[in-house]
Order: C-alpha cells, then structure tokens, then sequence
C-alpha cells in the first residue's frame, strides 16, 4: 500500500490501524487500572514505547488489545466463554465484548434453544 509516495509497510499499516483505534478509544470512557507486572516486562514495554514514540501506557492498552482481539479467534477459548455465558457467569454484554457482537448473538440463540430443548426434556419426564 503506497501514501504519496510514501510505501507502507505491513508494520506501519497495523500501527496506523492501532492509532485509529487508539484515537477512538480516547474519545469514550476510560476506567484507571493499577496492576505489578515483573520488571523486565515493564523495561521491554517502556524501550518499545522509546522505540515507537508512545508512552507505556499506549504500549500496554495496545498489547492488552490485540491479545484480547486474538483469544476471540481461539476456537478453546471461546468454547470456554460460551460455557461461561450458558452457565450465566457472564452477562450478554460481557459475552458481546469478548467474541463480537455477531458470534454473541449466534451463542445467544444457541443458548435460547438449549435452555427451550431442557425445558422440554423436564416437561417430557
């Protein structure tokens, strides 16, 4: 992909894309947290943030991100947050925040039909 002149490179396209997302993450709430996290973690963070110009901050809400973006497409882990939704350990919202709103809405129907398919199964007994 070319900017002007200027070639871009699959890094650069997946940083613009970060920023963006960055930039509207600005504009909503914002919840502070407060974690320990080992010293070296902290140090590869802070030379990453010297690296890109960022501040740690923008270095770890990025990582946080893309993890979180990755373990929706992990076919173990969204079993387990399904589980997690069918035993009401976690609310729609939650659900919706994990896995998209799509795949939330397909394991909501899902689970409407298995709760209507137990209801069923007791009525039949």
């Amino acid at each position: 992909m070319t900017l002007g002149r200027v070639r871009l490179t699959s890094y650069t396209r997946k940083r613009l894309s970060a920023l963006a997302h960055i930039v509207h993450i600005m504009s909503t709430d914002k919840k502070r947290v407060q974690f320990r996290a080992p010293n070296r973690l902290i140090d590869r963070a802070d030379a990453l943030a010297a690296v890109l110009g960022e501040d740690r901050t923008d270095v770890l809400v990025t990582a946080l991100r893309e993890y979180l973006q990755d373990a929706a497409h992990d076919d173990a882990l969204t079993q387990e947050i399904a589980a997690a939704y069918y035993d009401d350990e976690i609310t729609f919202d939650q659900l919706k925040a994990l896995v998209g709103a799509e795949e939330a809405a397909n394991l909501r129907v899902l689970k409407q039909q298995l709760d209507e398919d137990f209801i069923d199964e007791v009525a039949d007994a």
